[in-house]
């Protein structure tokens, strides 16, 4: 068995791994047990009753934290040249098109998100090879194939996410960062929580939110009682 180092005593010290803590106290106690030296990332993890295989399961949705995520998104917006100062004085990171898909093709992906427009759909979609494995490919469910690319844009710098069941039915979500205030931490995992939780597909049987960890970059997780959120 591995020998426990200093920190990780230390935080086993002060939660119990066994316990389901309602999401006040753990977003309070997360940020006494994380000690990296860099702002680490607060992740939920949300493993549902469902079967991802079944396209009538496959639970997928967008939620604007009310604090966003704490970094800065950059963004890539793909679109017709009629539409690129407006994506540019949304805060776009990079506008153009077909520049960005050759740049994209050759294997660029320094982005965090894509948005591109209905119309150009054609030539964005030949790159599904390079954006689908790393998550970024456009979809208009997300919010990201829109006419109405500044604002977009703008919901995407504000803190807007999409997210998605993976095959083993876990959604796993950044919720924001540690040097946020456990405050800001809870009420960002809620309003994910609440999101997650009216997508339950019509379909599900049985109890549809198994299991809700709450972490930081290399801490423990911290379990969650679905019930005094989802109830």
């Amino acid at each position: 068995m591995a020998k426990l180092t200093k920190n990780q005593k230390e935080a086993l010290s002060k939660y119990d791994p066994e316990k389901a803590y309602d999401l006040s106290e753990a977003s309070t106690l997360l940020k006494e047990i994380t000690f990296t030296k860099f702002d680490a990332s607060v992740d939920l993890s949300v493993r549902l009753g469902v079967d991802p295989k079944k396209a009538d399961q496959m639970v997928r949705g967008v939620v604007s934290l009310p604090h966003g995520i704490g970094k800065e998104v950059r963004v890539l917006v793909l679109c017709t040249p009629d539409k690129e100062d407006e994506a540019k004085t949304a805060g776009a990171d990079h506008v153009g098109l077909d520049e960005y898909i050759t740049k994209i093709e050759g294997g660029w992906t320094d982005i965090d998100v894509i948005i591109t427009m209905p119309t150009v759909m054609a030539k964005v979609g030949k790159l599904g090879r390079v954006l689908g494995p790393r998550g970024l490919m456009p979809n208009p469910k997300s919010g990201t194939v829109t006419l109405d690319v500044g604002k977009a844009v703008t919901e995407v710098k504000a803190g807007k996410i999409d997210f998605k069941v993976d095959k083993e039915g876990i959604i796993n979500t950044s919720v924001g960062k540690v040097s946020f205030t456990a405050d800001k931490i809870k009420e960002n995992a809620e309003e994910m929580l609440q999101t997650i939780n009216k997508l339950r597909p019509a379909s599900t049987k049985g109890t549809y939110v198994k299991s809700i960890r709450l972490s930081s970059t290399m801490s423990p997780g911290i379990n969650i009682d679905e019930n005094s959120i989802l109830n």
